[in-house]
């Protein structure tokens, strides 16, 4: 049905998993190696995306375990996710764009693959998602 379902689905744990240990660490942890600025912008910045993430931590689950299940919800989720992570990874590169993220340093590879990732895995969810509401509908 969904090619590539079994990598799809490992991507969409990695990265729930990935957004948990993120923020366990960012409130628990030593955030040093989190953080691409030093600055109290940044801190703030960071501070408004719990809720979010938490959001899209949720499509993530949803959409992998629905898509484990074959569940007629798969869509839904993909999209949730994909929809989700674009948005996310669209606020995240203009802020990294109009204060120098990309300038400083090691931290600027990690914002890198971190966006890149966010465009591409919501990408797919958001191809793959449409594909499964499309064939639903022809199949009605």
């Amino acid at each position: 049905m969904l090619r590539h379902r079994r990598s799809l689905v490992a991507l969409l744990w990695v990265s729930f998993a990935a957004i948990v240990a993120y923020w366990g660490v960012w409130f628990f942890g030593p955030r040093g190696w989190l953080a691409s600025l030093d600055t109290r912008e940044y801190v703030v910045f960071e501070n408004a995306f719990p809720v979010a993430d938490a959001w899209l931590a949720i499509t993530y689950a949803g959409a992998a375990f629905t898509l484990t299940r074959a569940k007629p919800s798969m869509a839904f989720w993909l999209i949730a996710a994909g929809s989700g992570s674009l948005y996310l990874a669209g606020m995240d590169i203009l802020f990294d764009l109009e204060n120098g993220v990309y300038h400083t340093g090691s931290g600027a590879l990690v914002e890198i693959v971190i966006n890149a990732f966010s465009l591409g895995l919501g990408g797919w969810c958001l191809s793959c998602g449409w594909s499964i509401s499309a064939r639903n509908a022809e199949a009605r």
